[in-house]
This record gives structure tokens, C-alpha cells and sequence, in this order.
């Protein structure tokens, strides 16, 4: 096991060092600050402002966390504490049959059914125009995609709750939601913070579906019915194209470089949560 792990760890280095080097040229041009705070995307131009990027992307994840969240924890203390083992057998295979779907059918079925819902029915009722790819799409998308990986830890999570607690629990008079919202969720916070950063970092690296009904428009968006353009839909729509143009194969290097940094430290994070709540079981 433990040469598995120093083997996996070399290949993750291996991948940061070769997009870092390929990400050398435009990092010996411009600063990296400049990168990251730049609005201006002008290929031709060589501006390379990622800016834009980064707020489709923290917009997009953001949307998805809060509109999955409640229900995916609601769903899983539903699941844990209160269904019997025949719900439970019905609705399991369910998530992860969930969890197997491609995310280009969730792309299509997020520009049928989800765009025209946003563009025709939801920003009209705020008073705003959206042609229904927008950032509120892709958040709606997403949250449906990380659904079954929230459930399924969340359930672990709460598994992982001794029984003597909640008999204790209650032994002293509380009702079973007490016991659950008292003992069992206050017990279980740290791995429910380690479930939300992984998903986190599981919708910050999704790019088929995100990149087919967010809108692809390089823009700092100002509301949820605004069109974006998150950085996985950026490598993925631009690689292999435009290569001619100086710096534009470094600064999506860059862009790779970057996401990968971001979901390497996410899941670290949720790892050293993880294994610290296990050794407190233990």
C-alpha cells in the first residue's frame, strides 16, 4: 500500500512538473499576478488574463455547493437514521446509478430541460434576461453531478457514529431527531467538511457538462443569470486550436497548472480531514 502511495505521488508531481514547464514561456513574459487579476483574454493581443476564468469557475462551483448541500444532507440522515433496509435498498443502487451517468448525457439533458426552465420561466420572474446558458445552468447541472458523491460520504459519515451515542442519547429523554441533529451531525462535522471540499474540488475540475450550458463568454459575471466561461471549459475549447498564435499553448498550460494546484490542495485538505476523524473513531 504504501508503495502504491509513493507511486501515485510521483505520477501527481510528474503531471505538475510537465505543466509547469510547459507553462514557462508566458510565466517568463508576464507575471504571475498579472495572470490571475488580468480581465483582458486577447490571444492575438498576447493579454492572457485569467480573471474571468476564475470567477465562471468559483460562480459556477458556488451554485452547485448551495443547491446541493441541504438536500444531500437532509437525503443522507433520511438514509442513515430513520429509512428501513428495503428504502434503503431501493434508493442506493439509485445514487449510483447517478453516479455512473456520463456527463455529457447531464450536458443535454442540462440544454433541454434546464436551459429553457432558466432562459424562459426563472430570470423573467426576477426581472432579468438570460438566453438559459448561463452560470445558474451550469450550478443546477453540477449540483445534480455531485449529489450522489455528498450522499454516499455524507452516509459513511454517519455510519461511522457509534451506536452507545445515540442509546445515550436516547437514555436521557430526546426524541430521535434531537439525537440526530444533537449528537449525530455535531459528531459528524468533520466529515461533512471533508465531504463538501471534495466535492468542491470534484465540480471546480467538471468541464463537458459545465462547458455545454454555461454560455462560454468571457466575462466577469455579475449575476447568476449571466453568461460565464469556468477554466476547464476553456483548456478543453481551446486546445488544439489557435496553437499558431504565440504563448496561447503556455497560457493554457498555465490555466491546467493552476486547476490542478487547486484540486490537489482541495483534496488534500479533505484527506487530512478524513484520516483525523478516523483516528478519532479509533
Amino acid at each position: 500500500m504504501e508503495s502504491l502511495s509513493a507511486l501515485l505521488i510521483i505520477i501527481a508531481l510528474l503531471v505538475a512538473t510537465g505543466l509547469l514547464l510547459k507553462s514557462l514561456p508566458i510565466l517568463e513574459q508576464q507575471s504571475i499576478k498579472d495572470l490571475l487579476t488580468s480581465s483582458e483574454w486577447k490571444p492575438l493581443k498576447g493579454q492572457f488574463g485569467f480573471f474571468p476564468f476564475f470567477m465562471g469557475t468559483l460562480w459556477v462551483t458556488g451554485i452547485a455547493i448551495a443547491l446541493s448541500l441541504p438536500g444531500c444532507l437532509l437525503a443522507s440522515i433520511y438514509l442513515t437514521e430513520y429509512a428501513s433496509s428495503r428504502t434503503r435498498g431501493l434508493i442506493n443502487p439509485l445514487i449510483d446509478l447517478l453516479a455512473g451517468i456520463p456527463p455529457v448525457v447531464y450536458g443535454v439533458w442540462g440544454i433541454l430541460v434546464i436551459v429553457p426552465i432558466v432562459g424562459d420561466k426563472l430570470a423573467p420572474y426576477f426581472g432579468d434576461f438570460s438566453s438559459g446558458y448561463s452560470l445558474l445552468t451550469g450550478g443546477i447541472v453540477l449540483s445534480i453531478m455531485i449529489a450522489p458523491l455528498l450522499i454516499s460520504i455524507f452516509s459513511e459519515v454517519f455510519y461511522s457514529v457509534p451506536q452507545d451515542l445515540r442509546n445515550a442519547s436516547f437514555s436521557l429523554g430526546a426524541t430521535q431527531w434531537q439525537t440526530v441533529k444533537k449528537v449525530v451531525v455535531r459528531k459528524s462535522l468533520p466529515g461533512i467538511l471533508a465531504a463538501v471540499v471534495l466535492a468542491i474540488s470534484r465540480a471546480f475540475g467538471e468541464t463537458i457538462a459545465v462547458m455545454m450550458v454555461c454560455g462560454n463568454t468571457v466575462i466577469i459575471p455579475h449575476s447568476i443569470f449571466d453568461a460565464g466561461y469556468p477554466l476547464p471549459a476553456l483548456i478543453a475549447n481551446n486546445y488544439g486550436e489557435m496553437m499558431s498564435v504565440p504563448l496561447y499553448d503556455s497560457a493554457l498550460m498555465f490555466a491546467a497548472f493552476i486547476l490542478f494546484l487547486v484540486i490537489f490542495l482541495f483534496n488534500a485538505l479533505s484527506r487530512w480531514v478524513i484520516a483525523k476523524l478516523e483516528n478519532r473513531i479509533v
